[in-house]
């Protein structure tokens, strides 16, 4: 059925309820698995024109990526990672044409009218500039998405008075 599913992850809580889904749906279908992040703070939209540096959130976004595309390999699925810069749903809309997916699987929040008015929907937006078929799972926010660990943070060091740092 689906053979190349092209999944975009916003790397948050919400992430858990379409992963679950697309592991399923790809072991049944036998599809292969791509995972997008679009990073979309100024240094991810010009990294390429400015030939910037990656920041460190573009670092922790692949990292997150790379992490979770090792869940599904250990899973036995193919699986691949693409981050990317830019507009999220234009971004979207074409790496799934790009890389030949047959279906674009996302999460939602499950904003309603007015908030979707105030912070938009990337998922309202790919289903209507995608020519390929977008499947919706409603995420919710979770403490800690099972299978998939944030990424650590490493608290700063502190210098107490005597001289001697502490983590």
């Amino acid at each position: 059925m689906y053979k190349r599913i092209l999944v975009p992850l916003e790397h948050s809580d919400y992430d858990h309820a379409i992963v679950e889904h697309v592991r399923r749906l790809a072991k049944f279908c036998g599809s292969s698995i791509v995972l997008m992040h679009v990073a979309d703070g100024w240094v991810a939209r010009n990294v390429n024109q400015l030939q910037l540096r990656e920041s460190e959130e573009m670092k922790l976004d692949r990292e997150y990526l790379e992490r979770t595309c090792d869940t599904f390999e250990s899973d036995g699925l193919e699986a691949e990672c693409l981050l990317a810069g830019g507009d999220p749903s234009k971004e979207i809309a074409a790496a799934a044409a790009r890389e030949e997916c047959d279906l674009i699987a996302m999460s939602t929040h499950g904003h309603r009218f007015i908030k979707d008015m105030i912070y938009g929907s990337v998922a309202n937006e790919v289903r209507h500039i995608s020519r390929v078929p977008v499947l919706l799972v409603r995420g919710e926010r979770r403490s800690q998405p099972r299978g998939i660990t944030p990424p650590s943070v490493t608290p700063p060091s502190v210098t107490p008075p005597s001289g001697t740092p502490t983590p």
